[in-house]
């Protein structure tokens, strides 16, 4: 235990004869490791890529209620008669008449 640990340690199972076997799997494990931590960073930037969209959705959708808001307040009738009326314009005292067109054949 103590002379396996020793050349562990020292490294010389990296070089003896069958050291071809040890880089295969030290090869092997630190593809895997490369890939892993590709893999993670590549999860880390998505997280932070949806969180920025999650955020920017959040905005957009309070502009467009803010600029809903802004657009009822303008259609209100009282509202509409102050800008008429600032420009000359007022409300008609005879109600609006239908007109009723007969088609001929």
């Amino acid at each position: 235990m103590r002379k396996s640990l020793s050349n562990i340690l020292k490294g010389t199972f990296l070089v003896n004869d069958d050291a071809f076997k040890n880089w295969r799997m030290i090869l092997f494990v630190s593809f895997l490791a490369f890939v892993m931590i590709a893999s993670s960073h590549s999860a880390d930037n998505k997280v932070h890529q949806i969180a920025r969209l999650n955020n920017e959705a959040k905005e957009l959708r309070s502009a467009f209620v803010d600029g809903r808001k802004k657009l009822m307040e303008l259609k209100k009738e009282s509202v509409v008669e102050l800008k008429m009326k600032k420009k000359g314009l007022a409300i008609s005292e005879i109600p609006p008449t239908k007109i009723k067109v007969k088609t001929q054949k």
